[in-house]
Parts: structure tokens; C-alpha cells; sequence
């Protein structure tokens, strides 16, 4: 064999194993990428790599002080992180003396990564130092439902039925994901409307799932962790300490009634009175006073549509957690009660300039 063969071999040798290495590691880096820091820190990037090296971040991450706070939580403290370019991540920052959970934590993270659905706050990476852990999450820029449902937010821009509707269905579109699209299945275990955050254009994304411990891989599915919310929870989680994915509907079924009355759960006119919203609303609706149910703020609703919602929302609270519907079958019945070929003009109207400000098409809606 010529020395020029034997060259030209010894090249596309090379060039085939170099073609071979990029396409495994192509592979690996799509999945989960993780860099080693110096000290002891360590950052791992799930689905989608951050446009940041490792030393921006964690640059950005020891700047973040109370000044960036947006709120506290259960499972701890969540900040606004702002890169150089603009962009815009919440934090959330939990302290390592949840000692019980340190041994399964990153291998639930590495799967919870790679969850993705346009109604989930996917987790977007997620940093150990010395001192924290810190999880990594899209900013959502209008924060809560809750704060903005009951806050100043609904004072100057006000959410209609159709606002509404959209968010009860993106929250059952994320819901029944994690229910029946991740194997094995999340249950949430809680809920609410603090932890449904709202994106420029209002499509709500669920969050704090993550946190939530895996469902085991058996018949029931069942978690024994305590965790929830008052005026939330379940009937049987408060007898048996027990939480499912019926729990999971029974608190989606009061996001509906509080989305539809415009009242929390623990609203002192219905707690006064001994009762909790649930009870409340049966006995409204036992006596047909849909006027008063009704969140005068959502604008004209046919009743119709208000009467399909409380249907619903009553399946889904109901005391028995076997006669309660799967999330799955709640999403069937939701868009089936809520979409229709186009949305209403005065939805339109009310939303036009939040995604012309944004610069988002209304087709986002």
C-alpha cells in the first residue's frame, strides 16, 4: 500500500472517530449537562443548556440578596435572578438542613428535569454550594395567580370569564400531565393559586411540582409526606394524612370554585359561618343564587358556562375520593365546556395591549 493510501486511511480513521465522540456527546449534553465548580459547587443544566458559563451564574447566584426576594415558601425562599443580557430566572433557594432528603434529591431533580410541558414551570437547572441548594426556574413576569387574583393586578387589569377559563384549563392541561404523562405519576399534593404562576400573556404553568415527592410505582399511588395548603386539602388527607392524585382533583376543584367566585379558600364570609368554600357553594347553588357565587369582576358570563364550571368543580369535591374524576377525565369535560372556534371580542379587547406591549401575537391566547 502506497504511503498516501496509508495516509488517507489514518485521516478518515481519525475523522469517523471524531464524528463518532461529537455524536455521543451530543447526546449526553441534550439530556443533562453538568459542570464541576471549584470549592465544592456544582451546576447541572437539564434539557436545554443556559447560554451562561458556569462562572456567570455563579457569579449571579452570590449577588442574590433580600433585595431580590419574590417570595417564601414551604420549601424555602424564591428570588429574581437577572443575567447581564436581561433575561430574567427565579430562584429558589433551599437550605441543606433537610438532611432526610439530600440522599434522593439530585436523582429526583435529574428526573423532574426532564419534564417538559408549556403548562409546567420546568426546571431549568440547579446549583449545590457550600451553603444551598438552588434551583433554577423560568421567570414567570406576572407572578402568581394568587396575588394576582386578589391583589392590586385585578384592580387595573381585571381577569374576565375567558381569562379565567384559560387558566383553569392550562392548570389541568399541567396537572394531568404530571398525573398521567411522567412514569411513574406525580401527584402534586398542593395545589393553589400561589403556586400557579401566570406568564406575560396569562398561560398559567404550574410550579412547585418538583418538589413534590415521586409517586411510588404501585397500585395506589399513594405519598404519606405531609404537605398542602388549608382550605385545599382533601377531606381524607385530613383524616388519613394520606395525599393521591383524587387529592390532587379535590384541590384543583377548589381552584375552580376560587377562580370562579374570586374568593380564597379561607375567605372569612363562608369561614364565619363554619363552613369552608366547598360547603358554601353547595348551599348557594342548592338555592339557585348563582348572583352571588358569581366574581362580579369576571364580567358578563352566561350562565350556562357558570353552572358547567360548578358541575365540575362539584365532581371534583366531591367527599368521596372513588367518586371523584381522574385529571385526565376533568381536562376531557373542561374543554369540552370551555373552547369554542374563537374567543369572545371583550377578551380580546381587555388583553390586546398586555401582548402588544409584550410583543407577544395574540395567538398566545
Amino acid at each position: 500500500m502506497s504511503t498516501m493510501a496509508v495516509a488517507l486511511v489514518a485521516v478518515l480513521g481519525f475523522l469517523w472517530v471524531c464524528l463518532l465522540s461529537r455524536k455521543k456527546t451530543g447526546v449526553n449534553y441534550e439530556k443533562m449537562d453538568k459542570q464541576t465548580l471549584p470549592d465544592g459547587a456544582k451546576l447541572v443544566t437539564y434539557q436545554w443548556n443556559l447560554p451562561y458559563s458556569s462562572g456567570e451564574i455563579i457569579r449571579r447566584l452570590e449577588l442574590l440578596d433580600e433585595e431580590d426576594v419574590v417570595g417564601c415558601g414551604g420549601f424555602g425562599t424564591v428570588y429574581k435572578m437577572v443575567m447581564d443580557d436581561g433575561t430574567a430566572f427565579a430562584v429558589k433557594r433551599i437550605d441543606l438542613n433537610r438532611e432526610r432528603r439530600d440522599k434522593t434529591f439530585e436523582k429526583e431533580l435529574e428526573i423532574l428535569g426532564s419534564i417538559r410541558h408549556i403548562n409546567l414551570v420546568n426546571l431549568r437547572g440547579y446549583c449545590r454550594l457550600s451553603t444551598a441548594k438552588l434551583l433554577i426556574y423560568d421567570f414567570m413576569e406576572l407572578g402568581s395567580l394568587d396575588s394576582y387574583l386578589h391583589g392590586d393586578a385585578q384592580e387595573d387589569q381585571p381577569l374576565n370569564w375567558n381569562a379565567r377559563m384559560k387558566i383553569a384549563l392550562g392548570s389541568a392541561r399541567g396537572l394531568a400531565y404530571l398525573h398521567h404523562d411522567c412514569s411513574p405519576g406525580i401527584v402534586h399534593r398542593d395545589i393553589k393559586a400561589s403556586n400557579v404562576l401566570l406568564d406575560r400573556c396569562l398561560e398559567p404553568r404550574v410550579s412547585d411540582f418538583g418538589l413534590a415527592r415521586l409517586l411510588v410505582d404501585n397500585e395506589t399511588h399513594v405519598t404519606t409526606v405531609v404537605a398542602g395548603t388549608f382550605g385545599y386539602l382533601a377531606p381524607e388527607y385530613l383524616q388519613n394524612g394520606h395525599s393521591t392524585e383524587k387529592s390532587d382533583v379535590y384541590s384543583f376543584g377548589v381552584l375552580l370554585l376560587e377562580l370562579v367566585t374570586g374568593k380564597r379558600p379561607t375567605d372569612s364570609c363562608f369561614l364565619s359561618k363554619g363552613l369552608n368554600i366547598v360547603g358554601w357553594l353547595n348551599t348557594l347553588s342548592g338555592e339557585h343564587r348563582l348572583e352571588e357565587i358569581l366574581d362580579e369582576r369576571s364580567g358578563d358570563a352566561e350562565v350556562e358556562a357558570v353552572e358547567g364550571i360548578l358541575d365540575i368543580a362539584a365532581m371534583c369535591t366531591d367527599a368521596d375520593p372513588g367518586q371523584r374524576p381522574s385529571m385526565g377525565a376533568v381536562l376531557k369535560m373542561l374543554e369540552e365546556e370551555i373552547l369554542s372556534p374563537c374567543l369572545s371580542e371583550l377578551y380580546y379587547e381587555q388583553h390586546l395591549e398586555l401582548c402588544i406591549l409584550t410583543a407577544l401575537p395574540l395567538s398566545s391566547f
